[in-house]
């Protein structure tokens, strides 16, 4: 995570040389009529309407029809994931690898995966943290806490490092 603020419509390091510099005034002149130039947008107001964005019930638009940013039909738990064969994953952690068998691309052709996967229990992932096996169903609450400007620097969440 960047602890530099990034620009979002306030441009305020402007860098004054001869070459490679827009000029403000120039391009306020030719768009009189935006709305960052008109006062409409400005960072407090783009950082709210994001945040109001993450909070809604869900999205549409943009070619993306009733998604739910809330889980509507229940937060993921990896331990329900259904595997096997016929499309199924191998694990709640990896796509099925097994070939459909020959002359056929259907996945609902797939075999159960015969081969070997790793033990869940001795994944160790490199980092600190609660690591990367862990169910959305553990996390999601804490992380819809958490407010634009709140972010931990290197966690999720305050508490996601597994400690504090």
């Amino acid at each position: 995570m960047s602890s530099m603020k990034q620009t979002i419509v306030e441009y305020s390091n402007v860098v004054q040389k001869d070459k490679g510099t827009s000029k403000s005034e120039n391009l306020k002149a030719l768009f009189a009529e935006s709305p960052i130039h008109l006062g409409e947008l400005s960072n407090k107001e783009r950082i709210q309407f994001y945040q109001d964005l993450l909070n809604s019930e869900g999205v549409t638009g943009y070619g993306v029809n009733d998604y739910s940013m809330n889980y509507d039909n229940g937060v993921p738990n990896l331990e329900d994931v259904a595997t096997g064969g016929g499309g199924l994953p191998a694990t709640p952690f990896s796509p099925n690898p097994s070939s459909p068998g020959p002359g056929s691309y259907l996945a609902s052709d797939q075999p159960a995966f015969e081969g070997e996967t790793k033990n869940l229990e001795s994944v160790s992932n490199f980092g600190t943290g609660l690591g990367g096996l862990v169910s959305p169903e553990v996390t999601t609450k804490s992380l819809a806490n958490t407010k634009i400007g709140q972010y931990v620097s290197g966690r999720s969440y305050q508490g996601s490092d597994g400690k504090s």
